[in-house]
């Protein structure tokens, strides 16, 4: 099966998805569109009003920003590819709780493991700390990119604010028009090699102290 026909069976799949209590007041599953082949995932928090009505995600005033920025770096809405943290549109447009991202999460890391992209950038805080696995918010970490293994490949991981935010925030608009800027060069890069889980140097057993356990200890850490 090729990789369009596999996220359009798993779309359909997700269409009467039940795993929420928002199952019941959506409109209908906005699950995602794009290229499947995409180089560039973007990724934001959930559905609005005009997403849930259309069933395609970055509809309205924020797609239309959305496709400005892209064509300001030379891409088009269809070479990249669009999802959100939530398939659902939250009641009033409410920030998702994280019930329903526990919920939620498969269906987004399968998105990811289907299209493998290279550079995932997560637009404002809902995406980013999911995607990080940290609790910083967008203001501090937003430009700063970082290799992260994400349903068993290695990308890079690009916070950026969300468009919908810097709509009516001029220093925001900026700061988000100079991060997209950067991302034709992160696109060139060689893809990430896959991180190897760590293992501890072997010892001898007797360079060993007797009454000394060997303690090991790494962290990794994305911020």
């Amino acid at each position: 099966m090729t990789r369009t026909a596999e996220l359009a069976a798993y779309a359909a799949e997700t269409a009467g998805c039940e795993r929420c209590p928002l199952s019941a007041t959506r409109g209908q599953v906005v699950f995602g569109g794009g290229d499947p082949d995409a180089q560039l995932m973007l990724v934001g928090e959930a559905p609005g009003y005009h997403e849930d009505r259309s069933g395609e995600p970055f509809a309205g005033q924020t797609g239309e920003l959305l496709e400005r920025l892209l064509h300001a770096v030379g891409l088009q809405r269809e070479e990249v590819y669009l999802a959100n943290v939530l398939k659902c549109r939250p009641p009033q447009n409410r920030d998702p709780l994280e019930a329903e991202i526990a919920a939620c999460e498969p269906h987004l890391f399968r998105q990811i493991e289907l299209i493998r992209p290279r550079v995932v950038a997560t637009l404002g805080n809902f995406a980013t700390r999911l995607l990080s696995g940290r609790p910083f918010g967008i203001t501090k970490v937003h430009g700063q990119e970082h290799e992260v293994t994400l349903a068993s490949a290695t990308v890079v991981l690009y916070p950026l604010y969300h468009p919908a935010a810097a709509l009516y925030t001029p220093s925001m608009l900026r700061a988000l028009e100079e991060d997209f800027a950067r991302i034709p060069a992160l696109l060139g890069r060689p893809a990430p090699e896959p991180r190897r889980a760590f293992e501890p140097p072997v010892v001898e057993p007797d360079l060993l102290e007797p009454t000394e356990p060997v303690r090991g200890a790494v962290q990794l850490g994305l911020f």
